[in-house]
């Protein structure tokens, strides 16, 4: 394992390396937008749907739980195949979910797409990470996450507003067609172009798929990393599924001025994922999960006791507590793909996925038995939200201080094992 090394330099990255990094930030967009366009369309689909806060939060947590069902079902046969083959596959299914969300015409059936999507779309990202950090070395990796990671904020600048235009402009089904339509970009670019990502098959092992996965589950500093990714995603969707609501009802944020909230947040956000990866390989992934730990407790403290505030305000708030999230996002992701040996990457990832989405999930459903409309539209016990999202964060904190702790017992430098990391 490698521990939480520091640099000095900066090395460049060969032409195929920058297309690896773009290809998965672009896969990463198109994922992760299609999990976030829902949110944001939620006074939306309230009234058209005619359903409550808490039917809303369980549409929202269905992708994830389905995603966390799958990540655990794929754990197994992760490292058994091709890592390519398994990224192709997986986007195809999310990319036909995505259309059955763009067909839906009732909460059921979208219910349904939703599921159908989280159970492809939810290995995505495992399988994405295990190529990082099968190419890259541990010393650049807060730089890949930190590009990669910007898909979150190009999702608000680009996806979101596009998103909620195209939505109020030609129905809630518009952004759903939008994503397929970039989703099928994407996947004919990684088949024509992604060389296989297969090296980690040299690695011989007896074990077969069930075998593999409690080997996985049982080893004790895995556990580790499994139970800091649980309160790190329970304490980060919790807010999420409300965050239009929110700011339409109780900060009083007109409708049509929510494209450029989450434009220029998302913009912020896409300036500072690559500056905050090099500062996590600069000076170290705990340290910067540790800022943004604490720009993160800050800001929700004050946010979530906002009253009718002016857009500007609402604005700077939302850009810090962005970079707050972005912060513990790449490095608490840098960390930890150092935790897992060749043969298990697979495997660790899949399992990080799915304990990611199903706490996701489980935040959601509790976020929308927390949170109550009133009568006129306000969204009530919002600060109480809060209070359990930064107790959230301050145990992570706790579990993150000493995963980092046993890594840095456990430290040994380790080779890329695939032979296309040359100069990273």
């Amino acid at each position: 394992m490698i521990s939480d090394q520091k640099t000095t330099h900066q090395p460049t990255f060969s032409k195929y390396e920058i297309f690896i990094i773009a290809i998965l930030a672009i896969l990463q967009f198109s994922v992760i937008l299609d999990f976030m366009v829902l949110s944001p369309l939620g006074y939306i689909l309230l009234p058209i749907l005619n359903i409550q806060p808490s039917q809303f939060g369980f549409v929202v947590s269905a992708y994830a739980f389905s995603a966390g069902a799958s990540g655990l079902l794929a754990a197994g046969f992760a490292d058994k195949f091709d890592r390519k083959k398994m990224l192709l596959f997986f986007y195809l299914g999310f990319i036909l979910g995505t259309v059955f969300c763009a067909l839906a015409p009732t909460y059921n059936f979208l219910l349904a797409a939703r599921i159908v999507t989280g159970l492809f779309g939810g290995v995505i990202g495992s399988i994405s990470f295990a190529i990082i950090t099968d190419i890259f070395k541990m010393q650049v990796r807060g730089r890949v996450m930190g590009f990669v990671q910007t898909a979150f904020g190009a999702s608000q600048v680009l996806g979101l507003p596009i998103g909620i235009v195209l939505a109020q402009k030609f129905g809630w089904h518009s952004p759903f067609w939008m994503i397929s339509g970039i989703s099928i970009v994407i996947w004919v670019a990684i088949y024509r172009y992604l060389k296989p990502v297969n090296d980690h098959l040299k690695i011989k092992s007896d074990r077969n798929a069930f075998e593999h996965l409690f080997k996985t589950i049982s080893k004790p500093a895995y556990l580790r990393a499994f139970i800091a990714t649980t309160l790190l995603a329970t304490g980060g969707f919790m807010m999420m599924p409300f965050g239009s609501v929110f700011s339409t009802q109780n900060l009083k944020i007109a409708k049509e001025n929510l494209p450029i909230l989450f434009g220029i947040t998302g913009l912020f956000s896409i300036i500072f994922g690559p500056i905050i990866g090099k500062f996590s390989d600069k000076i170290g992934k705990f340290k910067m999960f540790i800022i943004g730990s604490a720009i993160t407790v800050s800001m929700v403290a004050i946010y979530t006791n906002l009253g009718p505030t002016p857009l500007a305000l609402v604005i700077l708030l939302n850009v810090i507590l962005f970079v707050g999230i972005s912060s513990r996002m790449i490095s608490s992701m840098a960390l930890l793909t150092s935790v897992p040996k060749p043969e298990d990457r697979g495997a660790f990832m899949s399992i990080n996925s799915a304990v990611q989405q199903i706490s996701g999930g489980i935040a959601s459903s509790l976020a929308g038995i927390i949170v109550v409309q009133s009568k006129t539209g306000e969204l009530q016990y919002y600060p109480q939200l809060g209070l359990v999202v930064i107790g959230f964060i301050l145990i992570t904190l706790i579990l993150m201080f000493n995963l980092n702790k046993h890594l840095s017992k456990n430290a040994e430098v380790s080779p890329s094992i695939n032979p296309t990391a040359e100069g990273s």
